[in-house]
C-alpha cells in the first residue's frame, strides 16, 4: 500500500465524524458526500465504509437508527455523538499539527499555492 492510501486509511473515521456533524447520513450518503466535498480525492467503497461505521458505534462515537426513506426503502442514518464530536474535535486538531509540522520540514519551494506538495 503506498503512502497516501495509507493515509487517507487512517483519515476515514476523522473523514467519517466530520460529514455527520452536520447531520445524520446513511452510508451511500456518506460515501457521496465525502466524494463531492473533496472532489473526488475521497472516494470510499462500502467495503471500506462499513467497517468503519461498525467501529465508531462499537467505540460509541455514533449512534445509528433505521429509518424510512424514500419509497418506503429502510436506511441505517448515522448520528455522532457528544463523544464522537469530543474525538473529531481532537483528532482535527492533531491532523493540523501534524499538517502544520510536515509542511515546515518540507522546502517552500515545493509547496503549491493551494498548500499542497507538487
Amino acid at each position: 500500500m503506498n503512502l497516501m492510501n495509507q493515509l487517507k486509511k487512517g483519515s476515514t473515521p476523522l473523514l467519517v465524524l466530520s460529514v455527520l456533524q452536520e447531520k445524520p447520513m446513511y452510508g451511500y450518503q456518506i460515501m457521496r458526500e465525502l466524494e463531492q466535498r473533496s472532489q473526488g480525492y475521497f472516494s470510499l467503497t462500502a467495503a471500506s465504509l462499513y467497517p468503519t461505521l461498525h467501529k465508531l458505534e462499537d467505540e460509541a462515537l455514533v449512534t445509528s437508527q433505521w429509518q424510512e426513506g424514500q419509497g418506503n426503502r429502510r436506511r441505517k442514518y448515522y448520528t455522532i455523538t457528544e463523544k464522537g464530536q469530543e474525538i473529531l474535535n481532537q483528532h482535527a486538531a492533531e491532523w493540523q499539527a501534524f499538517a502544520d509540522h510536515l509542511m515546515a520540514l518540507i522546502p517552500p519551494s515545493l509547496h503549491r499555492a493551494e498548500g499542497a506538495i507538487v
